[in-house]
């Protein structure tokens, strides 16, 4: 799906195919750069090299998280599409809100470029996963949820935009972790940070002494009801 403008037009019409009854084939077309038999990475594939290569040609497009982080063809191809385009921006969307709940998908905003070579300098990360409420037929996605990632994306100077969600990624980040793109998610307030437990051996000692205290309290009582039946 190619857009000319900012518009998310996440009817399901126009998503790739996130898998189907029959799969495990490899593409039988010759003109793609990696010949694999993923699905998303080909349909992802099509799509860029669809684009003018006239540094005006923008693409919008829902990929599941796998793109992301696949390795082998999946890392090829995402370095083949940073080389090619300037992959500007990634949204992070909530699970569930396609076909399935456990679905995990991303919005990769890019710009074809001039030439086939380093187009992509840096990646701005928008996370509107983590610490969010539960998408579905009784609580669906509205354009509401979208404010805060819109003003990021327009913002004219995007590295002065307060928002915890928003964040951004050198390409010499990214190409150390061997261009995965699975990045940009915050904390999840869900879950607990090791880090941030107290030292154990402090816990325990703690933990004592509040044992002790409440033991001393309760043998006073025993004390007093001792001496109110005498």
């Amino acid at each position: 799906m190619i857009y000319g403008n900012l518009a998310l037009k996440l009817e399901k019409d126009f998503n790739p195919p996130f898998g189907t009854k029959k799969g495990g084939e490899r593409a039988t077309r010759d003109d793609l750069d990696v010949i694999t038999s993923n699905k998303q990475l080909n349909f992802l594939q099509h799509i860029y090299k669809s684009l003018k290569k006239n540094g005006k040609a923008r693409a919008a497009v829902v990929l599941p998280d796998n793109v992301l982080f696949a390795d082998g063809d999946g890392a090829k191809i995402r370095a083949n599409l940073m080389d090619k385009c300037n992959l500007h921006t990634i949204l992070r969307l909530p699970t569930g809100i396609f076909y399935a709940q456990g679905v995990k998908t991303n919005v990769l905003f890019f710009t074809r470029g001039t030439t086939d070579k380093d187009n992509t300098k840096e990646v701005w990360f928008y996370d509107l996963r983590t610490n969010m409420p539960s998408f579905g037929k009784t609580n669906p996605l509205k354009k509401e949820h979208f404010e805060g990632f819109m003003k990021a994306y327009e913002a004219e100077e995007r590295r002065k935009v307060e928002d915890e969600r928003w964040s951004v990624v050198s390409r010499e980040e990214i190409a150390a972790r061997g261009d995965s793109l699975d990045l940009g998610l915050i904390k999840d307030d869900s879950i607990v940070d090791y880090e941030d437990l107290p030292d154990p051996l402090e816990a325990a000692e703690n933990a004592a002494d509040t044992l002790e205290e409440a033991v001393d309290m309760l043998r006073a009582v025993a004390k007093e009801l001792k001496q109110l039946e005498a």
